[in-house]
């Protein structure tokens, strides 16, 4: 039975990354009741796009991200009910390399959600390290679209040579690609300005995606070099990244004050500007509210070009994925 193939992209979205991972975001099974109401909130106000992946949880709470949101969305009643749009990335484990493991690991997010997945990512190219890895989990992806069980597929940390390759074999299958995400942000802009790829994605009809559109924390301004660091690698990241980033943080203060915002809603606000479905992390009601209030407006041509100068010149960007390919 063929699904309908609408696929539903908010304005922007939001990362699930944390929700069961112990490591570097603190969860615990007691956040679930704030997290549904996180779900909720962002629901009602139109980010409807929620991004997972298969790999999320730490140990005994893999697939934790997965489970939550399949309980959120079936309990939800409301508002934009039927535009939710749940975005899973299947991982390239070393053990998976047939189409058929693609296809397996798909079922087990869709029994984990409860439903079938709205759009498939491959989490990663393995073009960097194992390249014969990659054709059967390719076909995979592209299979579960055929068959009907995803309403769209969705590539994660591709450049544009991989992409244009992957696009063709999948253009020959008639499948098409809805979305690239990539680590995008005023710290992480080197897929759009030394790669190329939202020209290649406009070029394509793909939409991009950008993770980590505040850098794990820092563009927020929570955080300063005189002041405390979040726990565990993060802080370390943080004491490395802060001294390099000052005068992109001026920047961004000085418009936050202008524009009445704050820090993160306008560093959100330029991924949209940019042409970009930014997929901000909330753990918390407050920082749901706070994602929210990037949408509904826009910075103009010389505040984005301002904040483009200031992350032109910062002395540190931030550590590009590992599995982000050419």
């Amino acid at each position: 039975m063929q699904i309908s193939r609408k696929l539903s992209l908010s304005t922007m979205g939001c990362g699930t990354w944390a929700w069961g991972n112990q490591l570097l975001w603190g969860y615990s099974e007691n956040m679930d009741d704030e997290l549904q109401a996180v779900f909720n909130l962002c629901v009602s106000n139109g980010v409807t796009l929620f991004d997972t992946g298969d790999s999320y949880g730490t140990g005994r709470l893999n697939g934790r991200s997965e489970l939550l949101l399949g309980k959120f969305s079936q309990e939800y009643q409301g508002l934009n009910q039927e535009n939710i749009c749940i975005a899973t990335k299947l991982a390239a484990y070393p053990w998976r390399w047939t189409r058929q493991s693609m296809i397996k690991a798909c079922q087990s997010s869709a029994k984990r959600l409860g439903k079938n997945v709205d759009l498939v990512q491959m989490h990663w190219s393995t073009a960097n390290y194992a390249p014969w890895q990659e054709k059967g989990l390719l076909n995979g992806l592209a299979d579960l679209y055929e068959q009907g069980l995803v309403k769209g597929v969705g590539l994660s940390n591709y450049g544009p040579t991989r992409l244009k390759i992957v696009h063709q074999r999948f253009a020959e299958r008639g499948v098409p690609i809805s979305t690239l995400q990539v680590q995008y942000s005023l710290l992480s802009t080197y897929p759009v300005t030394q790669l190329g790829l939202k020209d290649v994605c406009d070029e394509l009809g793909i939409k991009l995606i950008a993770y980590s559109p505040l850098a794990l924390g820092i563009l927020t301004g929570k955080y300063s070099e005189t002041g405390t660091f979040p726990k565990g690698i993060r802080g370390l990241l943080f004491r490395q990244l802060l001294p390099g980033v000052r005068s992109l943080l001026a920047s961004l203060k000085e418009i936050a004050q202008s524009r009445n915002k704050t820090m993160s809603q306008v560093a959100i606000n330029w991924c949209i500007c940019k042409g970009t479905i930014p997929i901000p992390g909330a753990k918390s009601l407050a920082q749901a509210q706070e994602n929210i209030g990037a949408l509904g407006w826009k910075l103009d041509a010389a505040e984005i070009a301002e904040l483009d100068k200031a992350a032109g010149s910062t002395n540190k960007v931030m550590v590009q994925n590992i599995f982000q390919t050419k």
